[in-house]
């Protein structure tokens, strides 16, 4: 059976197989896992993916739960909302995260935030990244406030952070460095062999800048009883 997650991806038919796919190739798992773990086939659930089903809601809740989410992201009933919603866990308690876990959490590519001193003061954006050598890597339009503050080596913070709604615990993680643009055509092309970020804005995003952390850092919330806790 063919493990490949992304091609899988493209070719779902439906919301809900896009977001199976999806969820099942950042899990790093081939349909395979997910049946042993939903009590499917394999071909189910690639039928999942590829065709138009509505499958029952019993399935459903055991497709969640195989991919360590819920039937409302699934659906895309949360897609708009933001995260953070619900009540806080009881008895949670607050771990800080080592570096090397900091950056297995990052997994090496994946949409986290950079806040930069722009022109009218503070301003954070979304950016898709990737981990390229110990670097951050992003790609953005030449006359944004992360390339002009990139040209001048300023320090900019990244964070990424995981929330699981349904018990209340996630994760966070912080990145404190100067950021740069890059321009020679050796590094340029070293970093796009690497595999360099490709922007959901669009076109036009066609400066990269990467990210040199001096600080990594990170914390973790866990709620006694929550799946992962200890």
């Amino acid at each position: 059976m063919n493990r490949d997650g992304g091609r899988n991806a493209a070719r779902a038919a439906s919301d809900l197989g896009r977001r199976v796919a999806a969820r099942r190739e950042q899990l790093g798992l081939s349909w395979e896992d997910v049946a042993e773990r939903a009590g499917s086939t394999p071909g189910y659930i690639r039928y999942v993916e590829q065709r138009v089903p509505t499958p029952a809601l019993e399935f459903l809740v055991r497709l969640a739960n195989a991919l360590d989410t819920t039937v409302q992201d699934l659906t895309g009933y949360t897609t708009e909302l933001a995260p953070g919603s619900g009540r806080a866990g009881r008895r949670a308690k607050v771990e800080e995260l080592g570096e090397a876990e900091c950056w297995e959490l990052l997994d090496g590519r994946g949409v986290g935030r950079v806040a930069v001193q722009g022109q009218d003061g503070l301003a954070v954006f979304p950016v898709n990244y990737r981990v390229v050598d110990g670097e951050m890597v992003f790609l953005t339009a030449a006359d944004s406030s992360l390339a002009r503050a990139s040209a001048s080596g300023a320090e900019v913070a990244f964070e990424e952070d995981r929330l699981d709604e349904g018990f209340s615990q996630g994760w966070s993680v912080l990145l404190v460095g100067p950021a740069r643009t890059v321009s020679d055509e050796a590094s340029v092309r070293r970093i796009k062999d690497a595999g360099s970020p490709e922007p959901w804005a669009g076109d036009g995003r066609d400066t990269l800048v990467t990210l040199s952390p001096r600080r990594v850092t990170g914390r973790r919330i866990r709620v006694p009883g929550a799946p992962g806790d200890p």
